[in-house]
């Protein structure tokens, strides 16, 4: 037990460190996804870690993908993409959350909720980064009327697509845990995707009227989104 704390703690350091050096996360980003990510690899294992790593990774490439483009069109992450704790939590605290859950009463269905959160903060990272460029003509989800680039709900067919290949990617890390396969496969990705598209509706209503930010309205589209997953999966088995 204890030589295994020590390995993940080691992991999870260097994982830290490379994200420090990779302008991923600041100090207070790295401390808190360092407690996150070993809580999670602590309780719910490899699999769940591993999604979690697999989302910061695209998070970073899609955020740093044409950078300087997305910059001039006003439309760039601050701070040159570079995350703190507020962003660690809002698109994480769900999935631990749905961790905890799991490792308390051993339900497969939480096990679609972890990963459907995950696959609700992956698919909203790609559709928006990747979005902003691809995504020509967006539209704000609860009208329809074109928007700038950026927009706070503002969704594009591209960047539907990116939100459902995220949720896609995330999806295959929960099979090795249940032997429900396509039951999870659907769950995690449609819940996901329902959750990609909740953030969309929060930012086009609570986020421009200023009652929530963007780490509110991550968090609260995960936890959505991870609870469609759990849904689905109990409704599909």
């Amino acid at each position: 037990m204890l030589e295994r704390l020590i390995t993940d703690v080691a992991i999870v350091a260097v994982l830290g460190a490379v994200a420090y050096r990779l302008g991923a996360l600041d100090g207070k980003g790295i401390f808190s996804a360092a407690l996150l990510g070993l809580t999670v690899l602590e309780l719910g294992g490899l699999y769940p870690f591993l999604a979690l790593l697999t989302f910061v990774i695209l998070g970073v490439l899609a955020t740093k993908y044409r950078y300087n483009e997305k910059r001039k069109m006003g439309v760039a992450q601050s701070r040159g993409g570079v995350r703190s704790w507020g962003n660690v939590l809002g698109n994480g605290l769900a999935a631990l959350l749905f961790v905890v859950l799991e490792a308390m009463s051993k339900k497969d269905a939480l096990w679609a909720g972890t990963f459907a959160s995950i696959a609700t903060v992956n698919g909203d990272t790609l559709a928006s980064e990747l979005g902003k460029v691809f995504g020509k003509r967006p539209r704000l989800i609860t009208t329809l009327q074109p928007v700038k680039p950026g927009t706070n709900g503002g969704v594009s067919f591209a960047g539907e697509l990116f939100a459902l290949l995220g949720c896609l990617v995330i999806a295959f890390f929960a099979l090795p845990l249940t032997q429900h396969k396509l039951q999870m496969l659907v769950a995690v990705i449609i819940g996901g995707f329902i959750g990609v598209n909740i953030d969309s509706l929060i930012g086009a209503t609570l986020e421009n009227r200023g009652i929530t930010d963007n780490n509110s309205t991550n968090f609260l589209a995960s936890l959505l989104g991870g609870l469609a997953g759990a849904g689905l999966f109990y409704a599909l088995s």
